[in-house]
């Protein structure tokens, strides 16, 4: 009987204990979302905590109406406008020219306190001083009678014979100062703070002798040019240094002949106004070109040969004078070295001056090479 009313109690409890659980599932289901497991997980395994929780009052008024929730827009990057050219109202904006030596700029940057320059076109001489060729003239400024350079220049044969089409040299092309430069624009002022030299070889006598090199090779005249900046970085025994250039080319190549050092000149008025030395020719502005052949003085210019190169420099200029007329400015005979010792046929050129643009030194350095290279007996096309 005892046994009967032990089983009763317990099964008794069990009830008990069953309900409460169940009531206590049953208050957990009214809670929002997912809480009422959590809850109903905290009550199975800890009682006295979950009868200490405070339990959230399920609310019997109507559901709000779901809102969805607004995420602020990202604002999406504006299209590139096409270009102006595009859109075939104005050209585009010019992109940033890549470095370079050419073309030159075809109109003269902002100079503050710009030079002026004038062209000038310098005609032939005649009367005392000057000897007058079958084309052009030559200037007498030495001592020696005009009679003297006469006889010198009337000789008709040149003093040293070129072979045309040989696989040897025949000339040899340098430049003393090869820095010098001109201008690189078309327009009549200059920059005061601009020296007129550069180390660019296609802005500066490279460019000229370049030209010159490439027609006389083209003409069957064997022609070697020397790119040597001989006044770079000191302008100081330039000439020193050119003429061991020379002396090492006349000794790898004892078939040269002719040694043409090319230069440009640099003319001022008293006033700063820069001249440029210019012709036309085929209707475009060509510099004017002027041979100078030196003359011994007996002492510190020791130029015994030196009636040989004035006779190739009256050569040569008539020959200019005769294919291209205006080309010239009267061969200058005066007492210069210039090591025209080497060779007979060692000359200085001219080409322009200071003032003169790179195109119209290079076409003049051009004409110059074709009336060469028909003199020495070349084909020039």
């Amino acid at each position: 009987m005892a046994l009967l009313r032990r089983c009763l109690a317990a099964l008794l409890g069990m009830i008990v204990f069953l309900g409460g659980t169940a009531s206590a599932l049953a208050a957990a289901a009214c809670l929002p979302g997912r809480a009422w497991l959590v809850r109903g997980a905290v009550l199975c395994q800890d009682p006295a905590a979950a009868a200490a929780l405070t339990w959230p009052v399920q609310e019997t008024a109507a559901q709000p109406p779901v809102v969805q929730a607004q995420t602020t827009p990202v604002p999406t990057p504006a299209p590139t406008p096409p270009s102006t050219a595009e859109q075939g109202t104005a050209d585009p904006p010019a992109a940033t020219p890549e470095p370079a030596a050419t073309p030159p700029p075809s109109a003269a940057p902002e100079i503050e306190d710009p030079g002026a320059i004038r062209a000038e076109h310098f005609g032939q001489g005649n009367g005392n001083g000057y000897i007058e060729l079958e084309a052009g003239t030559v200037r007498n400024l030495t001592d020696h009678s005009d009679a003297e350079l006469r006889a010198a220049i009337e000789t008709p044969s040149l003093p040293f014979e070129v072979e045309v089409d040989s696989d040897e040299p025949q000339v040899l092309i340098l430049h003393t100062h090869a820095t010098e430069t001109y201008q690189t624009w078309p327009d009549l002022v200059y920059d005061p703070a601009f020296t007129a030299r550069t180390q660019n070889t296609e802005l500066n006598m490279c460019a000229v002798g370049e030209r010159m090199a490439q027609v006389l090779n083209a003409a069957g005249i064997n022609t070697l040019h020397d790119t040597t900046l001989h006044d770079s970085p000191s302008y100081t025994e330039s000439y020193d240094r050119s003429r061991a250039t020379a002396q090492d080319y006349l000794q790898k190549y004892p078939s040269i002949k002719i040694m043409l050092d090319v230069h440009r000149d640099a003319i001022e008025d008293a006033d700063g106004t820069r001249v440029k030395p210019l012709c036309t020719v085929n209707g475009q502005d060509t510099a004017q070109v002027m041979i100078i052949a030196g003359c011994d003085n007996g002492s510190s210019i020791p130029l015994p040969n030196w009636r040989l190169n004035l006779r190739f420099a009256a050569a040569w200029e008539s020959a200019m004078e005769s294919r291209t007329p205006g080309l010239t400015r009267p061969v200058m005979c005066d007492y210069r070295y210039y090591n025209q010792d080497l060779a007979p046929g060692a000359l200085l050129i001219e080409v322009g001056g200071h003032a003169n643009t790179v195109d119209e030194a290079v076409r003049a350095g051009e004409y110059a090479a074709q009336a060469l290279a028909e003199l020495l007996g070349g084909t020039v096309e």
